[in-house]
């Protein structure tokens, strides 16, 4: 298992991941989960992975032949982001419905999402999500994240926090506490973590940073946030014992929907 997380804001990008994999107790790896294709100047273009190892490999290998084959279709050709993230499914479609009946006949899973951002001259930066169909979703302004792989731990600090008009260097902050969040509550996660940060417009990645096992300034993050949160707890209100309400609760009578809503 992984976790990965895109942040868009207005003012730029996040992206972070980290680097485990896990395929059972007794196998535990690190391979990289985020991916840099961007051209300075010309093009941002982040993609993070997670799922089935295999595929997500083979994707990317697919996705390099072409920029190295200087294919008319291409992530340095296309010409805009939405253009990209198609692209990106149609290669993530070919290679699940490759695999897919062999890996289904031995019961492995075979699905596996990927997280596309970034930013091409001539239009706002984006944030999309794959899923292992091919087709996706993106990041708005009232939803300005996504996450792949575990991400019910990381979910609860961004939604609390986390809004379209956060200071990207502040969303940089929460997506790094995310992942400490989720390292710190399944073993699965772990380092290195890979984050950078993007500002719109400027068309390069000038903020990188990568955290091994063990680094001083994650380990001074993780105290810093853990004695915070004590210190919060201790300020709140003590619950008011023995309350009543005049109408009990099973009471209460919700209304009941004529049929069950999708989007």
């Amino acid at each position: 298992m992984t976790y990965c997380l895109g942040i868009l804001t207005t003012s730029g990008l996040v992206m972070a991941a980290d680097s485990r994999t896990n395929a059972g107790v007794d196998y535990i790896s690190t391979y990289q989960k985020l991916f840099d294709f961007s051209v300075p100047g010309e093009r941002v273009i982040v993609i993070c992975t997670a799922g089935n190892l295999s595929i997500t490999q083979e994707v990317l290998t697919l996705i390099r032949r072409d920029l190295k084959g200087q294919l008319e279709h291409s992530l340095n050709t296309l010409p805009n982001m939405y253009e990209v993230v198609r692209y990106v499914g149609s290669k993530l479609r070919e290679v699940s419905d490759t695999h897919r009946p062999w890996l289904s006949k031995d019961n492995i899973d075979h699905q596996c999402t990927f997280l596309v951002g970034g930013q091409i001259r001539g239009e706002e930066p984006f944030l999309y999500l794959i899923y292992s169909q091919g087709n996706f979703l993106q990041a708005t302004p009232e939803t300005p994240f996504l996450q792949i792989g575990e991400t019910k731990y990381g979910k609860p600090i961004l939604d609390r926090t986390l809004r379209f008009d956060t200071p990207v260097d502040a969303a940089a902050k929460y997506a790094l506490l995310s992942l400490d969040s989720t390292m710190k509550s399944n073993i699965s996660v772990g380092p290195p973590l890979d984050l950078i940060m993007y500002r719109t417009n400027s068309f390069e990645i000038g903020h990188r940073a990568e955290f091994v096992l063990g680094d001083p300034f994650l380990v001074k993050v993780r105290k810093f946030w853990e004695a915070s949160l004590r210190r919060a707890f201790e300020e709140m209100p003590d619950i008011e014992w023995n309350r009543s309400h005049s109408s009990p609760s099973s009471s209460l009578v919700l209304p009941v929907p004529d049929a069950i809503a999708t989007d």
